[in-house]
């Protein structure tokens, strides 16, 4: 639950750009750790499920973000 808090309090100080950029990397990492587990390579299959979350409050907070810089009447 602590590191929850220090990855909010992290990504909350970024900018758009560095959020959009991070979401990238973590969208990578989640294919590659993917196509490892297929293999059957992957031995700490619980990190997959940590980057989706990850990814997920990345999106949660770029939405709040754009909203709160553009407003709502974005397309």
């Amino acid at each position: 639950m602590k590191w929850k808090a220090l990855f909010m309090k992290d990504i909350s100080s970024k900018s758009v750009k560095e959020l959009v950029e991070m979401r990238k990397k973590l969208k990578r990492e989640a294919f590659e750790l993917k196509a490892k587990n297929a293999i059957r390579g992957l031995k700490e299959t619980h990190k997959i499920g940590d980057i989706k979350v990850s990814i997920a409050r990345i999106n949660t907070l770029l939405t709040h973000k754009i909203k709160e810089n553009y407003g709502n009447n974005m397309k």
